[in-house]
């Protein structure tokens, strides 16, 4: 019986070794990864870490110093080669939204399709109305809509041309927290739905694995991890990556062997061999790490042995986040049930409950 070959599916976006700079300073520095058709991917970090230039250089708007961008498995973009932002069939949404006043919302959404007929633009426009539950206000103009709506807007305008490629740079950034969340999980619905890959753009971690398939952690012009969001909490690859993704704290760690180290709280065993410093051939007793402890692994629990005192509270509704501090001084985070209402300065059981053990060598 003949076997049968697994299907390549050949990737909708490929950035390949790209940089790109301005005069001697790197803003983009030698980034790769690939992005599968329907797939959403965000570029996250703090400003001025070449998010948004590498955006630039996907859209057409830049043309990067070295390496190779394709899109369908053509060459947009390399050191011989350059395709102008027109013709690579990319959509964008920017984060004042840039509709046009003057027009009403139909007429906005319809602002690319020029080269349709009036009744094929027209059923357009209705499709994409429907999409991002606009339905029936194509009429209106956009100073008569509320910010959400305007996204929702701008959003269909950039998806009626059918893009290959859809690039969002801080879409939501303009909107208060409450219709940030939400409209960032209607903005990923709305996506999954057309089938149109994305790339968002952001510094709001929430926003990012609220919307995103994988996300690219970026610092310094370089990515420092590209995986899914449950990785880069669970499985943060850099001690930036640990520190920028949620929150937590490191407690020094003593190796008892290659899966399992001791901290304050207790004995952690680690499913997965750990990584010593650079002068170890392997993990073994006496090496020693720097262990995170994310608030969910801090656990209250009257039962335990094991003492913190409270120094600090936040309520936030369902749970409380309490910084604790332990015997020796240092501090942990713990997120607490809120019907446990502790005050500051009183001291509470708590044990550890973690699932993926996490440390870096106290130098890197």
């Amino acid at each position: 019986m003949p076997q049968t070959l697994p299907q390549i599916t050949m990737p909708l976006l490929e950035v390949d070794h790209v940089s790109h700079g301005y005069q001697k300073q790197l803003v983009v520095d030698d980034i790769s990864f690939r992005l599968q058709q329907g797939e959403i991917a965000c570029l996250l970090g703090a400003s001025g870490c070449g998010k948004t230039t590498m955006l630039r250089l996907i859209a057409g708007f830049e043309a990067p110093r070295s390496g190779m961008l394709r899109v369908n498995g053509d060459i947009v973009a390399n050191q011989q080669h350059f395709v102008p932002p027109e013709a690579r069939r990319m959509g964008m949404v920017f984060q004042d939204y840039a509709l046009f006043p003057h027009l009403s919302v139909a007429d906005n959404i319809g602002f690319g399709l020029h080269k349709k007929s009036v009744l094929a633009r027209r059923r357009r426009v209705d499709e994409m109305l429907d999409l991002v539950g606009l339905a029936g206000r194509g009429e209106r103009y956009p100073h008569e809509l509320s910010g959400g709506q305007q996204q929702r807007v701008a959003l269909a305008r950039a998806l009626a041309p059918e893009p290959y490629l859809l690039l969002l740079d801080e879409p939501f950034s303009n909107l208060d927290v409450e219709l940030r969340e939400r409209l960032s999980l209607e903005v990923r619905d709305i996506l999954k739905r057309s089938g149109i890959a994305a790339i968002l753009v952001t510094h709001d971690q929430h926003e990012a694995f609220a919307v995103a398939d994988v996300v690219g952690v970026m610092r310094g012009g370089r990515i420092e991890q590209w995986d899914t969001p449950y990785n880069l909490y669970h499985r943060p690859a850099t001690r930036h990556v640990a520190n920028f993704v949620g929150q937590g704290v490191f407690l020094p760690g003593e190796v008892m062997n290659q899966n399992a180290v001791r901290v304050e709280l207790g004995l952690l065993d680690s499913d997965l061999p750990m990584e010593c410093a650079k002068s170890c051939s392997e993990c073994q007793r006496g090496c020693h790490l720097d262990v995170l402890l994310r608030p969910d692994d801090v656990v209250h629990d009257d039962a335990s042995d094991v003492v913190a005192e409270v120094i600090a509270k936040a309520f936030r509704g369902a749970e409380f986040l309490y910084t604790l501090r332990l015997s020796s001084g240092r501090e942990v985070l713990s997120l607490v049930p809120s019907h446990h209402n502790h005050a500051i300065g009183e001291k509470i059981g708590i044990r550890l409950a973690v699932d993926h053990v996490v440390g870096f060598r106290s130098d890197q």
